[in-house]
């Protein structure tokens, strides 16, 4: 049996395997939704009861009225921490629920 040695690093070879299975949205979007608890804090995201991408839109569920009409004041600057945390535009809109 003769062993080959392959040039592309295991990054190289992830990359091109999530290009192939057209993952790299997917991908994005979850790394969008684990940076919310970083990019809002903690007592924010101890109020988050769900939260998920639908389409370009970030659907966000939470307990507090009062937290939930206070967010929607910072919503353009929670998007674009979100957006510039991930390194692309992955979400336009927050539709707090």
């Amino acid at each position: 049996m003769v062993r080959r040695y392959n040039d592309q690093t295991l990054a190289e070879v992830i990359s091109e395997m999530l290009s192939q299975y057209r993952l790299e949205g997917k991908l994005s979007q979850a790394r969008l939704i684990e940076a919310w608890p970083e990019v809002t804090g903690p007592m924010i995201a101890n109020h988050t009861r769900d939260i998920y991408i639908k389409g370009r839109t970030l659907f966000v569920k939470i307990d507090s009225p009062a937290l939930r009409n206070e967010l929607t004041y910072s919503r353009s600057q929670i998007l674009t921490s979100l957006n510039e945390t991930v390194g692309e535009e992955i979400i336009k809109e927050i539709v707090f629920q």
